[in-house]
């Protein structure tokens, strides 16, 4: 419906600038369409500044009026509609002008991820707080350093996305946003939560990601719907002690949590999902049980030597990570069976010590060593395997490869121990290996002379403590397949696009923020691609181009869009949805 009523005040100049040449026009095709549908996609159009046909909009008469004075029924520009939505993302806006308050019927206000490094909204005219309508304020992907007390008449918002700024505080004035559902302050510089947020009743996402809080205010506990706290990336000593939550996830990896206390675990008996990668814990108190709701207990990267049994009385945990934790006493063969089975060993040093005194059975201490050299294996079935259970080795002996002869060895598997470097000699067997298993070491980089290794196929490095690889593993132009899960990568490895064999990345549980989509789309092979459990904030919608990807995992990301919904539906509804996200 129309603005336009008897009585109402307009001011006729208002937008009208004269001291400033007019900015790029936008087609008068978008704005003719705009009225109709009452929403204007302006992305990615390198503006420097909106123009002031889109503020007046709904103000001035449309040109096809002033000419043309017979109209069909759909060219009734007097039955205009408001516009609600203007999307104006990925642009190099410097600033908001003072006239979006002419687009009082506003919904939708989308300013986020402006494409110049340089060019970013560093502060929001007042007349924004004017919006009332306003229900979703995406302001992501700039550089504020302040956020006015004015966002709190903005009572209507159910979404709001402040991350990848510059805040180092928000204002008390948030918690009037009583409608307010998620609200992500990510990659930000808070140090400090304001206790006003508390009586947010119906928020349910409070995303602080990558911050440098220290504590989290026990208030935050008064949140009646928050189910989801992510807190990953911060300076945090302690799990949040929040009473009477109602908490379903609490992601609390990458601080420096140390202890977890009784106090704070009885207070979060509500949790379906408690992540504490990447922290310093080293132990689990008895008090774990009392989390009766638990699903998934995510504790790789810690210092955990042992655990306790009472982790078997938790009767819903479904997924048990602790990969890179220096457990003794259990079976390395036991840990690599999975949840199941790691629970149910629990369980029967349960009902072999119902009160928890007593030592560690034996037989779960030791087991024949499987580190001898096999020649039979190496000549039946091409294969070097050197793992130890019993000891783990810090390096592959002489022995081995000596026992390997002139056969020519296809697999080789030198995981679980605690190499830190790749066996210099491995070079020796360049002729035929197309399969190498280096998972579970402590692998900090790959030498040059792994490169030479050109029959290689696939190569499992998960589980070390790599952060970059050697840019020339171009060379291996047989390779098929790479895994990189939980390693520490912060970036997408930049030599894997430049191997045009792969059929297969998996890099799962890292750290990595962004992917380049049309260096991504050359890999036209490329058909499985795991990024779950990473830092990608923003899925780059050139990503569904890449038409040969049949397995596309994102699950476990910060990113906003696609929305869970549409993740779960499967690779081509994800690529589908992405490609309609393309500028135009």
């Amino acid at each position: 419906m129309s603005r336009f009523k008897r009585g109402a005040k307009v001011d006729s100049r208002a937008g009208f600038r004269t001291e400033k040449e007019e900015p790029a026009a936008v087609p008068y095709g978008l704005l003719k369409t705009a009225r109709k549908s009452g929403q204007l996609n302006l992305s990615g159009r390198g503006l420097t500044e909106v123009p002031q046909s889109v503020w007046r909009l709904n103000l001035d008469t449309p040109e096809e009026a002033k000419q043309n004075l017979s109209f069909g029924a759909d060219d009734r520009w007097w039955d205009q509609t408001d516009l609600t939505k203007l999307l104006l993302s990925s642009n190099k806006l410097e600033a908001l002008s003072e006239d979006v308050k002419l687009l009082p019927a506003l919904t939708v206000l989308d300013v986020d991820y402006t494409l110049s490094n340089h060019n970013k909204l560093k502060e929001l005219p007042e007349e924004v707080w004017s919006l009332k309508n306003l229900t979703c304020l995406q302001l992501q992907q700039n550089l504020l350093e302040h956020l006015p007390e004015g966002v709190g008449l903005l009572t209507n918002l159910d979404d709001i996305d402040l991350s990848n700024n510059q805040l180092t505080a928000v204002p008390d004035s948030l918690g009037n946003l009583n409608h307010l559902v998620k609200l992500n302050l990510s990659h930000n510089k808070l140090k400090s939560l304001p206790s006003g947020i508390s009586v947010m009743k119906n928020l349910r996402l409070l995303d602080c990601t990558h911050n440098q809080l220290e504590s989290i205010p026990p208030v935050l506990s008064q949140m009646a719907s928050l189910e989801q706290l992510y807190l990953r990336h911060n300076k945090l000593r302690f799990l949040p002690e929040l009473p009477s939550s109602r908490l379903k996830e609490l992601h609390v990896g990458n601080n420096q949590i140390e202890v977890l206390e009784a106090e704070h675990l009885k207070h979060l008996s509500t949790l379906s999902v408690l992540e504490l990668r990447d922290n310093k814990v080293k132990s689990l108190p008895e008090e774990i049980k009392l989390l009766q709701g638990l699903e998934r207990l995510d504790l790789v990267n810690n210092d955990i030597s042992s655990l306790p049994a009472s982790l078997a009385l938790l009767p819903k945990l479904k997924i048990l990570t602790l990969e890179g934790n220096p457990l003794r006493g259990i079976r390395r063969d036991l840990l690599t069976k999975g949840t199941n089975e790691l629970l149910k060993y629990l369980r029967g040093r349960i009902k072999e010590d119902p009160d928890g005194k007593g030592d560690e059975p034996d037989t779960a201490m030791t087991l024949p060593s499987q580190a001898k050299i096999n020649v039979h294996t190496i000549k039946t079935l091409k294969t070097l395997d050197y793992r130890c259970v019993e000891k783990q080795v810090a390096c592959v002996p002489d022995d081995v490869f000596d026992a390997v002869g002139s056969e020519p060895v296809a697999s080789v598997n030198f995981s679980k121990n605690q190499l830190a470097a790749v066996p210099p000699r491995v070079v020796e067997l360049k002729d035929s290996v197309s399969d190498i298993n280096l998972g579970f070491n402590k692998l900090t980089s790959l030498p040059l002379e792994f490169c030479m290794l050109q029959q290689l196929a696939h190569i499992d490095l998960r589980n070390n403590l790599l952060t970059s690889l050697p840019m020339e593993i171009e060379a291996l132009m047989k390779l098929r397949s790479i895994t990189l899960s939980f390693n520490r990568f912060k970036l997408f490895p930049e030599v894997l696009y430049r191997v045009p064999s792969l059929e297969t990345i998996l890099i799962s549980n890292n750290q990595v923020g962004a992917i380049n989509p049309l260096q991504l789309k050359a890999l036209d092979k490329l058909s499985t691609l795991d990024l779950q459990n990473n830092d990608i904030m923003q899925v780059p919608p050139e990503l569904g181009n890449c038409t040969s990807l049949r397995a596309l995992m994102l699950d476990g990301n910060p990113f906003r869009n696609p929305r869970a919904a549409i993740v779960s539906r499967g690779t081509d509804a994800v690529l589908e949805y992405l490609r309609s996200r393309i500028p135009t």
